[in-house]
């Protein structure tokens, strides 16, 4: 593969950026902000499958963005039993997405995978999250400088694993299918996704849930330079 490679897509969240991580700490600041005396591993424990949930439903255009951050909220709520008044799921939304971005931790090996392939490819990104949350995340964890071009879905009106938004990502980055990879966390969206209009690709596995050979994999970020 590295023969051939010049462009490297990369997504953002669960990728690059440890969203899980990033997501608690955010939690438990802005519970103690507003006084609510939630048990947060508790809350943790069934917030992140319904964060999945609804970012597929986002995907697929059955839900809107101000639709996911209240609902992920009020469900994860509920399913601990828990009743919050909506106007205090409202403000939570508001106050999560504020925070969320003054966390700013790293998979490990991040930092020694971009300053490896940096020397070598042109980087960029495709990701699904919100604009002005992804550029801030970037930013302030002190890498959005390895990046040529950032591709998001607001700025394409279409969601990966869409065809549209990695086309457009391709255009702009001056790349063709033939001489790229994309590397994700996402069956479904990144990997999957970008097969379908002929890039390469690399699943990042960090969670060790799927032992396919169907496509390249690895389970930690440094592993990469096996293949690149």
């Amino acid at each position: 593969m590295r023969n051939k490679i010049k462009h490297v897509f990369f997504d953002l969240d669960h990728t690059l950026w440890d969203f899980d991580k990033n997501s608690g700490l955010t939690f438990e600041k802005i519970f103690k902000l507003n006084s609510l005396d939630v048990d947060l591993s508790a809350f943790l424990e069934v917030y992140e499958p319904i964060n999945l949930k609804y970012w597929k439903l986002y995907r697929e255009e059955k839900v809107t963005k101000p639709a996911l951050r209240y609902g992920r909220l009020k469900d994860a709520f509920k399913a601990i039993g828990r009743e919050v008044e909506d106007d205090m799921i409202n403000h939570l939304s508001v106050a999560y997405i504020d925070y969320l971005t003054t966390f700013n931790h790293l998979f490990d090996g991040a930092l020694d995978i971009l300053n490896y392939l940096r020397n070598k490819y042109h980087l960029h990104i495709i990701t699904n999250g919100f604009e002005e949350a992804q550029e801030r995340k970037m930013h302030n964890a002190n890498i959005r400088d390895y990046f040529i071009t950032v591709t998001n879905s607001e700025m394409v009106g279409v969601k990966k694993p869409n065809p549209r938004i990695f086309n457009f990502a391709l255009d702009i980055a001056n790349a063709s299918p033939t001489d790229s990879v994309m590397i994700g966390d996402s069956l479904e969206a990144d990997i999957e996704g970008a097969h379908n209009v002929g890039m390469e690709t690399i699943y990042f596995d960090y969670r060790n849930l799927n032992n396919s050979n169907e496509y390249k994999r690895v389970t930690n970020l440094i592993s990469i330079k096996n293949y690149l």
